[in-house]
């Protein structure tokens, strides 16, 4: 039983839209199946990340681009991750790095940019978005080195007032549009597995920002008790499958999405026929009309029920009330 779950970033998701707040729901669905492909914005917490061992971390584009049916996936042991960074390299950063090398085994280098990236985050209609700047100067680069994996560890320029109205009120996750155009960027022109941490880059002078230590949202507080924001792509990039031949579409057998959105990866599970599970619970700022074929579901809890009818060939229909007639098709007395 193989699986998807889906929850996009930027879009304000109830569950899911913060930082990591996804990785709760991710583990009970990973618990219904032999492997659940999630994207960086489901587990990414910052210097969390809880994902299990049966979970694949596949990024946004190259996991629409699997679903399409254009790639494949192979599983691996372990990536070489090569991590890229502005000057001037900052010690937490190397601590940071040293300690995912000694706590996962991982094999990382450092590659300092010749050009530094420049990210501007923002908010446009109710949604993250935002710019990026010189990343075609970080592929050429990062090009003339060996590694599996890339793993981006740059700031994120954004409005104060922005940033602290997400620290004290929640919302739309102001960093999360940007980062995904970021990866999707990056990861496509590598064609490699990709993601983004951002680095802290509050003035020192602004002392309601750069000591902020308020009681907030817990689903925001992964990232007030991070030090380098960086360990949870380092987590996921380790074992992250690379583009092969392997997994295809063909072996999916359903995806789990919040409600009111419609995306690529929908239209995709649509074409193949792959069953596609919409939870009501996470609600999103989106309002997209869904398909009758969707199956819906109040919560994730509901949504482990569907899925283990499916694992063991129980039918939806045989286990609800009232339950319809038998179809009768042809002529008949």
């Amino acid at each position: 039983m193989i699986g998807v779950c889906v929850i996009p970033t930027g879009i304000r998701a109830e569950i899911g839209g913060n930082a990591g707040d996804g990785n709760a729901v991710a583990k009970l669905l990973a618990s219904t199946c032999d492997t659940l492909i999630v994207h960086p914005n489901v587990v990414n917490a910052a210097d969390i990340n809880e994902m299990t061992e049966n979970m694949l971390y596949v990024e946004g584009s190259m996991l629409d681009r699997f679903l399409w049916g254009n790639i494949g996936l192979d599983r691996v042991k372990s990536n070489k991750i090569l991590l890229v960074t502005n000057p001037p390299l900052r010690n937490e950063v190397v601590n940071s790095v040293s300690a995912a090398r000694v706590t996962l085994g991982a094999e990382i280098e450092v590659l300092i940019l010749e050009k530094p990236l420049k990210m501007v985050g923002r908010i446009e209609n109710g949604k993250a978005t935002g710019d990026v700047i010189g990343w075609e100067n970080l592929v050429k680069q990062a090009e003339q080195y060996k590694f599996d994996a890339i793993a981006i560890h740059t700031p994120i320029e954004l409005d104060r007032e922005t940033r602290l109205n997400y620290y004290r009120n929640g919302g739309v996750n102001p960093w999360g549009g940007v980062e995904a155009m970021t990866s999707k960027l990056i990861g496509r022109s590598l064609n490699k597995p990709a993601a983004h941490a951002p680095v802290e880059n509050i003035d020192p002078d602004d002392k309601e920002l750069y000591t902020f230590n308020e009681i907030v949202d817990p689903r925001i507080a992964p990232e007030l008790v991070s030090v380098c924001y960086l360990h949870c792509i380092l987590k996921g990039l380790h074992k992250a499958p690379r583009i092969g031949t392997g997994l295809t579409y063909k072996d999916i057998d359903f995806m789990v999405t919040p409600i009111g959105c419609v995306g690529p990866p929908h239209h995709a599970c649509l074409k193949h026929g792959i069953p596609i599970i919409a939870v009501k619970e996470n609600k999103t700022c989106l309002n997209d009309k869904m398909p009758d074929s969707f199956i819906f579901v109040e919560n994730y809890l509901e949504a482990v029920g569907v899925i283990n009818a499916m694992k063991i060939g129980i039918s939806l229909e045989s286990v609800r009330r009232p339950i319809k007639n038998t179809k009768i098709h042809g002529l008949h007395q």
